[in-house]
C-alpha cells in the first residue's frame, strides 16, 4: 500500500514536469536564489552585525504598527540604503529607505532623511500598497506584487497585470506577471496601456533581490533564537554523568 501511494505522488509530480504549476512551485521557493555571490552575502551578515542594531528598534516597531514582518521592512530597507542614513541616489533620493520627495508628501513625512520617520512611512506605505492591490492576488504573491509596487508605483504594477491577462497568462500570479513586466520598456506595449513607460527590468530584479535578503535576515535571526550547547573540554571520563551539575550552577553563557 505505501509503494503505491509513493507511485501515485511520483506520477503527480512527473505530470507536473514543465507545467506552470511546477513553474509556479520553484518560483515560490526558489525564484530568488542565486542572486546574491559570496561576497554580497558577507557584506549582509557584516552590516547585519555593524549597521542594523541602530535601526533594528525602529524597523521592529514600524512593522508591528503595521502587521508586517519587520525583516521584510529591513530588507526593503537594505535593498534601497544598504541601511546607510546618509545614501543618496544619483536621483537625489535620500535617507534608509530612498524615499522620493513627492512619496514624502504624500506619506506626511517632514524629514525623509530621519531614520524613524522614513522607517515608519516606508511601513505605512508597503502597508497601504498591500490594501490597494486586487482582492484576488493571494500570499504570497500579495507580498511580492507589494514590492513591485513600491519599485515601480502601482499603476505600472496594474498596468503589467493587464498586459499579463491579455498574453494569456494569469494576472494574479507574480511568477507570470514577472515575465511580462519587461515589456513595459516598449512601445508597442507600453502605448497601449494606462501609465505608459516604465522600468519594468528593474522591477524584477528589485523583487528578487529584496526575497533574498529577507531570507537571509530571517535565516540570520533565527540562529539568535537558538541555545547553544557547552562543551565540557574535559575528557569523557572525567566528565560528570548526564544531568549532573558539580557546581549546582547555571550555565548563562556558551
Amino acid at each position: 500500500e505505501r509503494g503505491e501511494s509513493l507511485y501515485r505522488e511520483l506520477s503527480h509530480y512527473l505530470r507536473l514536469l514543465g507545467s506552470k504549476e511546477l513553474q509556479r512551485l520553484r518560483d515560490r521557493y526558489f525564484g530568488h536564489i542565486e542572486r546574491l555571490d559570496y561576497v554580497d552575502a558577507v557584506t549582509l551578515a557584516t552590516h547585519f552585525e555593524t549597521r542594523l542594531p541602530r535601526y533594528r528598534e525602529k524597523f521592529e516597531q514600524a512593522a508591528k504598527e503595521n502587521g508586517i514582518d519587520w525583516r521584510l521592512l529591513a530588507a526593503v530597507g537594505y535593498q534601497e540604503s544598504h541601511w546607510d542614513n546618509s545614501a543618496v541616489s544619483p536621483t537625489g533620493v535620500r535617507g534608509i529607505m530612498q524615499i522620493t520627495q513627492q512619496t514624502a508628501r504624500f506619506l506626511k513625512i517632514s524629514d525623509r532623511t530621519d531614520p524613524s520617520e522614513a522607517i515608519a512611512g516606508a511601513a505605512r506605505y508597503l502597508r497601504s500598497l498591500h490594501g490597494r492591490l486586487p482582492e484576488s492576488i493571494q500570499e504570497p504573491d500579495r507580498s511580492w506584487f507589494m514590492l513591485a509596487a513600491y519599485n515601480l508605483g502601482l499603476g505600472h504594477v496594474l498596468d503589467a497585470r493587464r498586459l499579463t491577462e491579455q498574453m494569456g497568462d494569469t494576472p494574479d500570479r507574480w511568477l507570470d506577471v514577472r515575465q511580462h513586466l519587461p515589456l513595459l520598456t516598449q512601445p508597442r506595449h507600453y502605448k497601449k496601456l494606462r501609465y505608459g513607460y516604465a522600468r519594468g527590468p528593474e522591477a524584477v530584479q528589485y523583487v528578487g533581490n529584496v526575497r533574498t535578503y529577507y531570507d537571509m535576515l530571517v535565516w540570520l535571526t533565527s540562529r539568535e533564537e537558538e541555545t547553544p550547547v557547552p562543551v565540557d573540554p574535559r575528557p569523557r571520563e572525567m566528565r560528570p554523568p548526564k544531568g549532573e551539575n558539580p557546581l549546582a550552577i547555571e550555565q548563562p553563557l556558551l
